[in-house]
């Protein structure tokens, strides 16, 4: 912000005053009523379309456990812009649904730490791109084969096997001690690398039932999908095992479950079990945050999982995939909203966006294949919607700044915040404990930084959209005389206050992460 314009808007903020031509809210940043706040007013301009890679935030794109290296640059034609883009710049995060066995094919063999391996090219892929993972680990081998490593088996772990004409098909009975044991030594292996949210964005920490989505799940063989006596019992003491399992590895990443009115239960289909909302609700005091995975499908996306991202709504961060998969597989068309017409996957697409803007949600899917291909190619006008309106967008829109002092005085920064997303930033979750803070730095003429002040009062989980918060932040500077700059960031107080949470700005930025406020500030 040039000092010409810093004056003009000094000049705006007097006659505002004077005459009462502005309203309060806008001028003051007080909530609207109180006297003018001391300094120079600075208003950055908001970035409203850029895509920000920031955690629990954006975008996720998919790969398959056999993805080759140049699935990163994979590109669609999208109509609307007239060019080729890759979908890599408009994701934050990368998602593999993969099998226990692909992970931890024979005892202490782990391939994610072999580059030479399909998933040490694939983990290393992502990574250099810039792009945490995130898992979600099958064990069921109904539909997929052998999704458990074989050597469980082998050592005695207990099976059931829903169809003699396919035995590969093998799925473990998860309070089986045997099964337990393994399946513990592995997710500890797991989060020796990945309990740490500079490489991971998340653990979809459940993992049990058919493509692991938390529902017909089978604990005893003989039965299979079917209820007992034993059935609500197994079922909690199974989940509260693994919930806590995940929660004691993984104390930095963020942990999601799919939020299923079946949750846990054998059965895939049916009315909401009276045990479900508090099974998740036992999951989320833990630390999970949720998903689902039927967003847009009608039949399985109902009134019971609407109502319970309700409960949850600026509590704790949602991510959403898509249930039809239109390329092909499902009949999208027979939906029972009737909003989807054959041959018309973009119909299918906007029912997921909606259902997003409804559940408020941080994170969309770009799943592999014609998927994704839809949403480049047909639906792009949505992509952008939601890089605009979903997940958390954040911003000063006004700042009160000093522009000369002495060293050691006492300085007040007002300064007011605005989200232009949905969804809700979500530090209160307990693996980042309130982290992320505002600080304010002053900078040297190149840029180095000389100090920095955290504003520890400032909080970004309550900012939601249409309810800027403002904030009086006193500090004393303490600096040697000279001309500085003020900057701003979102930092990271468990690294050096670190910047961390790419702002929604247009204003200039350091190499590191600050935004430049105003370039001359003297300290006498």
């Amino acid at each position: 912000m040039k000092y010409k314009t810093m004056i003009s808007y000094l000049l705006i903020a007097l006659i505002c005053t004077a005459f009462n031509a502005c309203g309060n809210d806008e001028v003051n940043g007080d909530g609207g009523g109180g006297e003018a706040p001391e300094g120079i007013l600075v208003s950055p301009r908001a970035d409203k379309t850029s895509p920000l890679r920031n955690p629990l935030n954006g975008w996720v794109m998919y790969a398959a456990r056999d993805q080759e290296p140049t699935y990163w640059d994979t590109e669609y034609y999208v109509p609307d812009l007239g060019k080729r883009v890759k979908v890599i710049d408009y994701a934050s995060a990368c998602y593999v649904r993969t099998s226990w066995s692909s992970l931890n094919p024979s005892d202490g063999v782990y391939t994610w730490r072999d580059k030479n391996t399909q998933m040490g090219r694939l983990v290393q892929g992502a990574l250099e791109r810039g792009l945490p993972i995130a898992f979600r680990i099958v064990v069921d081998g109904r539909d997929q084969g052998m999704n458990t490593p074989q050597f469980i088996f082998n050592a005695g772990a207990e099976s059931y096997l829903e169809n003699a004409n396919y035995p590969t098909r093998i799925t473990p009975i998860p309070q089986d001690p045997v099964f337990r044991q393994y399946y513990a030594k592995f997710i500890e292996e797991l989060a020796k690398d990945f309990n740490d949210p500079e490489h991971c964005a998340f653990i979809d920490a459940y993992g049990f039932g058919k493509w692991g989505e938390a529902h017909n799940v089978i604990y005893e063989k003989n039965i299979g999908e079917n209820v007992s006596e034993n059935t609500e019992r197994l079922k909690e003491e199974v989940f509260e095992w693994v919930t806590d399992l995940y929660t004691r590895c993984f104390t930095n990443v963020p942990l999601v479950i799919n939020y299923h009115r079946l949750v846990g239960h054998p059965a895939s289909w049916g009315s909401a079990n009276e045990n479900s909302a508090k099974l998740l609700t036992s999951a989320i005091n833990k630390g999970y945050s949720l998903r689902q995975d039927a967003f847009g499908m009608t039949d399985y996306y109902q009134n019971w999982e609407r109502q319970f991202a309700t409960t949850w709504t600026y509590k704790r961060p949602i991510i959403m995939e898509g249930g039809w998969i239109t390329g092909g597989t499902h009949r999208y068309w027979i939906d029972p909203s009737g909003k989807y017409r054959e041959n018309h996957p973009e119909d299918v697409r906007q029912g997921e966006f909606d259902d997003s803007a409804e559940a408020h949600v941080n994170m969309m899917d770009f799943r592999a294949g014609y998927e994704t291909e839809t949403w480049f190619t047909l639906s792009f006008g949505l992509v952008q919607r939601f890089i605009a309106e979903g997940g958390y967008r954040l911003y000063p829109d006004q700042v009160y700044l000093p522009e000369s002092f002495k060293k050691g005085a006492q300085v007040t920064i007002n300064h007011r915040w605005r989200n232009l997303g949905w969804g809700y930033f979500p530090n209160n979750i307990p693996q980042w404990n309130y982290k992320y803070k505002v600080a304010f730095a002053l900078l040297d003429a190149g840029d180095n930084v000389k100090a920095v002040w955290v504003d520890k009062e400032c909080e970004p989980s309550e900012w939601l959209k249409d309810t800027p918060a403002s904030y009086d932040f006193k500090t004393t500077v303490d600096v040697a005389p000279g001309t500085y700059k003020w900057a701003v960031a979102i930092v990271d107080t468990t690294k050096d206050n670190t910047p961390a949470i790419q702002l929604a700005l247009n204003e200039d930025k350091t190499a590191t992460g600050w935004t430049i406020l105003m370039e001359e500030v003297q300290v006498k």
